[in-house]
């Protein structure tokens, strides 16, 4: 794969999203968030996405004004956010950098956001937060999707509604992004585009078999993405699925009862600051024994043993940063379509 420099990506996003009507800081913070989702290798959710954000902001559907966005404060560590749409990357931004100065003085900050456009990777937010000795917590749902079936039924309800994470440790950051379903959708959507196999069962057809099969999932009527645990123990899947529905879109009281169209999301973030419970070098001393405990537990192969969740994120982004992103094909193809239709055709 053909390798890209972060400074030249950024440069063309930044131009690409102006272009499109966003303002700078809107353009700003969404095109290093989708970079970020490359560095760390998930490139479903990354560069691949920005062709379909600039649809939408040329459409309509999506804002780029980040004047729109309104909220109400609703105590010293609580807001609710009406994002009108803005692109997902600058809210998300703004609510965990709200919610880090709550928590700084507060203990903890939370920010509630409904009508927000799609935000990308979660992992993509966490290191800053995690490098000022800080615990972010993001939440998501799509409210207009629905791709997951309840556990015991086949007729798809919600999203695979993902949960992000990041735990300061001087060992090793712990930084987590685990969706409630066994996989994405933009990871279906891939295979299926590429008419490759999924790597297990993880599709639920409109028959109630569990399939590898993409092309099951976008039958008529449609299949379903397995809640995680699959058809075993996706019981467990399935309420944690509930529980971040709640979090979100009811939380901010804008869901999938308001039946809304097009690409969108709820969301919730949270950020700890453990200094103000038992203190940070307390919190530092626990992390760092459990992460040292986990590398040093005896692997099942020897040739693999334990890494800690995003270490190898964050060893992929390090060298990226060094050496530039390599960028599949698919996502070459998406970033070539959208300066296609630009001004920057001649752009190398």
């Amino acid at each position: 794969m053909k390798r890209y420099t972060k400074a030249w990506l950024d440069e063309v996003l930044v131009s690409l999203f102006m272009e499109a009507g966003a303002s700078r800081e809107v353009s700003e913070t969404t095109s290093r968030i989708l970079i970020e989702g490359d560095l760390l290798g998930h490139h479903t959710h990354g560069i691949k996405l920005a062709n379909g954000y600039l649809r939408d902001l040329k459409s309509g559907h999506a804002s780029g004004d980040h004047t729109a966005m309104t909220s109400k404060e609703i105590s010293s560590i609580a807001t609710l956010v009406d994002g009108h749409y803005i692109l997902g990357p600058y809210l998300v931004q703004k609510a965990l950098e709200r919610s880090a100065a709550a928590a700084r003085e507060s203990g903890i900050g939370i920010v509630s956001i409904k009508r927000s456009h799609h935000i990308a990777c979660l992992a993509s937010y966490l290191q800053p937060f995690v490098e000022q000795g800080l615990m972010p917590i993001i939440m998501t749902s799509d409210p207009a999707v629905k791709s997951v079936a309840p556990f015991g039924g086949l007729s798809p309800v919600y999203t695979p509604n993902p949960i992000a994470m990041g735990i300061p440790s001087r060992v090793q950051p712990i930084m987590m992004d685990v969706s409630m379903s066994t996989v994405t959708n933009g990871s279906v959507g891939k295979a299926h585009a590429e008419k490759k196999k999924m790597a297990h069962p993880v599709i639920l057809t409109n028959t109630g078999v569990a399939s590898d099969d993409p092309a099951d999932f976008f039958s008529d009527p449609q299949g379903s993405i397995l809640p995680l645990g699959g058809q075993e123990f996706g019981h467990k899947g399935f309420a944690m699925g509930l529980m971040v529905e709640a979090l979100t879109s009811a939380l901010g009281g804008f869901g999938r009862k308001d039946e809304p169209s097009g690409w969108g999301a709820s969301v919730t973030v949270m950020v700890i600051d453990p200094a103000l419970f038992a203190g940070t070098d307390a919190f530092l001393d626990e992390t760092d024994h459990l992460v040292n405990a986990c590398l040093s537990a005896s692997p099942v192969d020897q040739q693999h043993p334990v890494r800690m969740p995003g270490q190898a994120g964050l060893s992929r982004r390090e060298e990226y940063l060094d050496q530039g992103i390599p960028l599949p094909n698919d996502v070459v193809a998406e970033l070539q379509k959208a300066i296609d239709d630009s001004s920057l055709k001649n752009a190398k």
